[in-house]
């Protein structure tokens, strides 16, 4: 671990449901707006196509309520964040402020572009799942505890027994799941090991 790092053994605050299996990176973050240098700026695009429509008019969907502005548990079905592999979705959920993601289950590479930015994503049953979109529903303002270390879900005096993968679980709860800043951190045991390597010119 390191100072830079922080551990995530827990993420608590509201949330909003956004329901649907199969939902891919597309409509988490269309193509179009990938054309960026930074990814400053992508939560406002979260879902666009499916918030809005040709004529940028409002459509019904969670991320356009007034009571979910401030949700930071996102609460979604199975198979979420499938086709390309993009990491501008989770990018762009982070910016438009989620700080965990509760599901039935997540494509592979999602879940690991998730957890380069410390986000948990976590699972439970179908049936689970309902209860908690449910729940939110009628509570917008009612707090979630997603214990990563635990692994379970807590809302309105219900506890979920839910399942986070060990090495997610591990990376999160040791403070290593920042790859970039693990390496950064140990910059002089990275050369010092690549001045050793005889297929490295350093």
């Amino acid at each position: 671990m390191t100072d830079e790092i922080p551990e995530i053994g827990s993420v608590t605050g509201t949330g909003v449901p956004v329901r649907g299996n199969d939902i891919d990176t597309d409509q988490v973050i269309p193509a179009r707006f990938m054309k960026v240098v930074t990814f400053d700026g992508l939560g406002e695009f979260a879902f666009f196509d499916l918030r809005f429509d040709e004529d940028d008019e409002q459509k019904d969907h969670p991320f356009n309520e007034s009571a979910f502005q401030s949700a930071s548990v996102l609460a979604v079905n199975a198979n979420f964040g499938c086709g390309s592999s993009r990491e501008h979705a989770p990018q762009a959920l982070m910016r438009w402020g989620i700080d965990a993601i509760v599901g039935e289950s997540f494509a592979e590479i999602f879940a690991g572009n998730c957890l380069a930015l410390g986000i948990p994503t976590v699972t439970a049953d179908h049936d689970a799942i309902a209860d908690l979109q449910a729940w939110i529903d009628d509570n917008p303002d009612g707090e979630i505890h997603v214990d990563v270390e635990t692994e379970t879900v807590t809302y309105g005096g219900n506890t979920i027994e839910a399942t986070v993968d060990d090495a997610q679980r591990r990376a999160l709860t040791e403070g290593v799941w920042d790859t970039t800043a693990l390496m950064k951190s140990n910059a002089d045991a990275v050369a010092d090991r690549a001045t050793s390597l005889s297929y490295t010119d350093v």
